[in-house]
């Protein structure tokens, strides 16, 4: 094992707290603190000491990639780490938005790599699920919920503007492409009046909350109302939420540990001043009522627990050491990236082992066999997930 040293993305959204706190710097921070990259993506590469210099990660994996990554890693996704650990941030909404799977992901990043036009929806080739489990609470919007919920909450404000998308979801999940299309096509000229229509109406309770969130933000845009067909999850420290290719959400505030497969594709539909691309965000999101979002954290061992997901490209652990119970051994195979979130604790390979306090990242090749955490506190441990 070996210090990691990830770099902090400065989206506008981002918390001038959390990340500060979380590593024990000074709070406020400068400016706003969105993302801290723990992996060797070539967006933003984290970190390793060599001989006095940073080198970047995604040089050393390139070195010896047997060595570092294993060879059933290479040979199931080539000489390059398939997941990237993050901490997420959120002051403020994130962008609407939706991430393509692999086979899309191909297609998008080739056709765009023939040059299209000025912009790259697709900046490589790979898919990018996700999985987020939030350090405290949390808000997110995560998959479409039962159309008939939401056609009752927009019938009751009352908006005459609103019928042809009641009609759509008045069809059942059927009818939810024609509904989020509508809304996301709305003309340009009539989005304001649309959303302080909408504002106004909505006088009490959460979806009411929402909306005043969302449209003192972006008052003229529709993804204010199409927040309103999707979940709106709450969660508790240790609770995620598994966002697969296709599914539609935003987070709204909070603090999580997220990782996914190492991939930066993107594609919004409202709620930003980024790039919006609404035909190729509807060509890629699936039109399906997600009825649980949330995901409970299973034990695997005394100390250790885990998020189910359905991807070999990734696997992420919680492991809690304290003194009643002062070491935990993980078998699962690495190569692994590991962050404190609490405490002081020793992580330990057979090559060398590391000291971590809170905000403190280490990674650990694959020949490192096992991995052993010891001490009192608390780590999150990402490696692939192939079994």
């Amino acid at each position: 094992m070996e210090l990691l040293y990830g770099p902090i993305k400065d989206y506008a959204w981002g918390s001038r707290c959390a990340i500060a706190e979380l590593q024990g710097r000074p709070v406020p921070s400068e400016g706003p603190e969105a993302e801290l990259w723990l992996g060797a993506h070539p967006g933003a590469p984290a970190t390793v000491d060599r001989a006095g210099d940073r080198v970047a990660l995604t040089e050393v994996l390139a070195a010896d990639p047997a060595e570092w990554l294993g060879q059933r890693v290479v040979d199931r996704f080539g000489a390059r780490l398939p997941f990237l650990l993050k901490v997420l941030a959120a002051a403020a909404p994130l962008s609407l938005q939706a991430h393509p799977d692999a086979e899309q992901a191909r297609a998008g990043y080739a056709r765009d790599d023939a040059g299209c036009d000025g912009h790259r929806n697709y900046v490589d080739p790979f898919h990018k699920p996700e999985l987020l489990v939030a350090l405290g609470p949390m808000e997110a919007l995560c998959g479409f919920r039962d159309p008939a919920i939401s056609a009752e909450v927009l019938a009751g404000f009352g908006v005459p503007e609103l019928g042809p998308v009641l009609d759509a979801l008045g069809a059942g999940p059927a009818g939810l492409a024609e509904a989020v299309r509508l809304l996301l096509t709305w003309p340009a000229a009539e989005r304001a009046g649309l959303v302080a229509a909408v504002r106004t109406a909505a006088v009490a309770g959460p979806d009411a909350e929402l909306v005043a969130l969302l449209a003192e933000a972006y008052p003229a845009d529709p993804g204010v109302v199409v927040a309103l067909l999707l979940n709106r999850v709450r969660l508790a420290p240790g609770e995620a939420i598994w966002m697969p290719a296709g599914n539609l959400h935003a987070y709204l505030r909070g603090t999580g540990v997220e990782v996914m497969a190492a991939s930066d594709n993107v594609l919004r539909g409202g709620l930003t001043r980024k790039h919006v691309d609404v035909a190729e965000l509807l060509r890629v999101l699936r039109f399906e009522v997600l009825d649980q979002p949330v995901v409970a954290p299973q034990p695997v061992a005394d100390g250790m627990v885990t998020w189910p997901i359905p991807v070999p490209d990734f696997a992420l652990h919680r492991v809690t050491v304290k003194q009643q119970r002062p070491e935990v051994t993980l078998t699962v195979p690495g190569p692994w990236v590991v962050l404190c979130t609490s405490g002081r604790v020793d992580v330990a390979d057979v090559a060398a082992s590391v000291t971590l306090v809170s905000g403190r990242a280490a990674v650990g090749a694959a020949a490192g066999k096992s991995l052993t955490v010891s001490g009192v506190g608390e780590v999150y441990v990402a490696s692939p997930g192939l079994c």
